[in-house]
């Protein structure tokens, strides 16, 4: 009997043309833009493309003319081959190729009956898990295929999976004094209105964090503090917060480890916004040390909690 696991992911442009075929997919995600008129959807979605594009372009150009997610995904993939040669890999990204329908009819065509699909968020929500799951079965529909599923909405308490975090925040300090820095826990940003719908992201989110500092402490890793702060806030309308940016204003000793809470794989957010973009903001407030951790990207840890779930 053929197995396989299919890896979900947001997507990301792999060239400058493709920023505007990610934007436009993902604000036209009815998950993201929450209006219930297609048509009011695609406006809205229009606007904010034409405000964005400009900008994002010039953002992926400053980091090589592409997405980091292109890169880390084809070594995390390659690694995962390795490790699992028992099932077929498959990747699918919900607003860049490859898209649901062309992979799952691959899937189909192998014979292939027992799928393991693993969206890579840790936490779930909304708009990364529930828009893949939901993208992936209607290309299941229209593909007319039925295989066995087993489905990870979100394994954020999966003891290692956080032992590999903690791992990598190790090998990021591992020429520094722990209790002179405070570290913070940044994650993607969502607008209040979805959490007050009903998104669990930021309690998880929260959990996850609460379990983390509980190993930490566990393996008498002491930092100074453990914070959590948010990013990525885009447009006018209220966003869960303490901002980031807010967070480091805070911080007495002005010396930091920042950790992407909230992804698996680098990418523009961590390589971009959190290295350049509020590095920039670091400095201003006059940080000694201003430190942003790598995700777990194929980290041999983590895919053995891929192993484990799988």
């Amino acid at each position: 009997m053929k197995k396989a696991i299919v890896f979900l992911n947001m997507g990301a442009p792999r060239n400058i043309e493709e920023v505007e075929v990610f934007l436009k997919n993902m604000f036209n995600d009815k998950n993201i833009i929450t209006v219930k008129s297609g048509l009011l959807r695609s406006y809205i979605a229009s606007r904010i493309i034409a405000g964005r594009k400009s900008e994002a372009s010039e953002s992926y150009a400053q980091i090589g003319g592409k997405s980091p997610l292109v890169e880390h995904t084809k070594t995390f993939l390659a690694n995962i081959k390795k490790q699992i040669p028992d099932f077929e890999v498959v990747n699918i990204m919900r607003y860049t190729p490859p898209y649901a329908l062309s992979e799952v009819k691959w899937l189909k065509a192998k014979g292939v009956e027992d799928i393991v699909v693993i969206p890579l968020y840790a936490q779930y929500s909304t708009t990364t898990v529930k828009s893949s799951l939901e993208d992936f079965y209607e290309a299941l529909s229209e593909a007319k295929y039925s295989p066995n599923l087993k489905i990870y909405s979100r394994f954020y308490k999966n003891k290692t999976y956080n032992q590999a975090i903690i791992e990598q925040i190790k090998t990021t300090m591992k020429d520094k004094k722990v209790q002179e820095f405070d570290l913070i826990f940044s994650a993607h940003s969502l607008p209040v209105k979805i959490i007050e719908n009903g998104d669990s992201y930021q309690k998880e989110t929260v959990e996850n964090v609460e379990i983390l500092t509980k190993m930490l402490e566990e393996q008498e890793i002491n930092f100074k503090n453990v914070h959590l702060a948010y990013q990525s806030k885009v447009g006018p309308m209220e966003w869960i917060g303490p901002a980031l940016d807010v967070k480091l204003e805070c911080i007495s000793n002005r010396k930091v480890l920042i950790y992407p809470i909230s992804f698996i794989l680098d990418n523009s957010e961590t390589e971009f916004e959190l290295e350049i973009e509020y590095k920039e903001i670091a400095d201003d407030l006059g940080y000694t040390e201003y430190i942003v951790s790598k995700c777990l990207n194929d980290s041999k840890l983590f895919i053995e909690a891929i192993k484990e779930l799988v």
